[in-house]
């Protein structure tokens, strides 16, 4: 009788529904937890996904089950789940976004602008190649945007282009936005010389509190007339910039930074990990899109950077071009990189203002890049 009891209780537990797959992305998961304590490469997101991976990587959880039928109930992360596949968790990020981003560096210098612009590059690049790879235009536009370097961005545009994908494509691009640190430093030493990587940057201008309000609202209207369907993403973050720099709504605006931002970072970061399950994420089209995304995202960081060295050209070594890899999306985690190489190559020198202007540009650039997109092939 005891050991029958045994025998049930190995049968029915974890242990004995281990795969192959599943151990490789517990272990996976682990590294990554490991990269974000111990490396610290952008805790905030890495720590929450390699812990949804773990969760959905252990046999017989149930966590991410969809419910058998109207009257049963599924698992939890399943219901946290659909504020991805809905769309809500990434304008409500948006919102965060801008009530914590200051936009007077983009303001003071719009040029800012045109890195925005060429760190797009990766996704016209990453677009192409899948399109040669045998992908439909959808799923290709899907994994392009991922070299945007802006997971609500990403998600956002998935789930109404290539929703099948939406798992790979989100896992993709939140890893690249938290492995910034480790990606973009060998490309920024590539590309630049050791002169480029000292140039100390002038002062902005002081950008009155008049042009932080109407900022955001011409964007917003701008934008969205031009691109409607971006209207949640473009709205939501302008929204939030305008709680910030309206001066009047303090506690709206301290609530979007901090509290609002913090729940729905937990709740899309162990989600989206989640969906990162052995047996469907060890396929070869799921590996051949995470391949193509860290290609996105290393072009666009290319994009950025080659901008920046003709902005250093032509204003005769004013420009640093280390703030042309801060044009990529992901704030301010890019912009802080560009910080601590040029702190590298001449200590004391300050760029995180300076990148700022490029990294704010890169999440407009960003969604308009996506709306262009489901404009074409949605």
């Amino acid at each position: 009788m005891f050991y029958d009891s045994l025998i049930k209780l190995w049968e029915e537990s974890g242990f004995a529904a281990l795969t192959w797959e599943s151990l490789v992305m517990i272990v996976l998961a682990c590294i990554f937890m490991y990269l974000a304590i111990a490396k610290k490469f952008e805790p905030l997101l890495l720590l929450p996904i390699a812990f949804g991976m773990l969760l959905a990587n252990l046999p017989l959880t149930g966590i991410m089950a969809a419910p058998p039928s109207d009257k049963e109930v599924g698992g939890l992360l399943y219901y946290l789940y659909l504020g991805v596949k809905k769309g809500i968790y990434p304008s409500l990020i948006f919102l965060g976004i801008g009530a914590m981003t200051d936009f007077g560096p983009l303001i003071a210098r719009p040029s800012s602008m045109l890195i925005g612009a060429g760190a797009q590059f990766g996704i016209a690049i990453a677009f192409i190649i899948a399109i040669i790879l045998g992908f439909t235009p959808q799923e290709a536009a899907s994994i392009g945007i991922i070299g945007g370097a802006d997971g609500p961005t990403a998600i956002y545009l998935t789930t109404r282009l290539a929703p099948h994908l939406l798992a790979s494509i989100a896992i993709a691009a939140y890893s690249y936005m938290a492995l910034i640190p480790l990606i973009q430093p060998p490309l920024m030493k590539l590309l630049t010389t050791k002169r480029e990587r000292e140039v100390k940057m002038e002062q902005l201008r002081q950008v009155s509190k008049l042009e932080k309000i109407c900022f955001p609202v011409a964007v917003s209207i701008f934008c969205i007339l031009l691109l409607p369907s971006v209207a949640p993403l473009i709205g939501m973050l302008m929204l939030g910039n305008l709680f910030r720099e309206s001066g009047v709504v303090e506690r709206i605006s301290d609530t979007a930074q901090n509290a609002l931002i913090n729940i729905v970072t937990i709740f899309l970061g162990v989600t989206v990990g989640a969906t990162a399950v052995g047996t469907e994420f060890l396929k070869p089209k799921t590996l051949g899109i995470i391949f193509l995304g860290l290609v996105a995202f290393m072009f666009s960081t290319v994009g950025g950077l080659l901008i920046g060295k003709f902005m250093c050209l032509v204003t005769k070594g004013k420009i640093n071009p280390l703030i042309g890899s801060a044009g990529v999306s992901a704030v301010p985690m890019a912009a802080r990189v560009s910080q601590v190489e040029g702190q590298k190559a001449l200590p004391g020198n300050y760029l995180l203002m300076f990148a700022m202007g490029p990294n704010v540009a890169g999440v407009i650039g960003s969604a308009v890049a996506a709306g262009i997109l489901l404009c074409l092939f949605g």
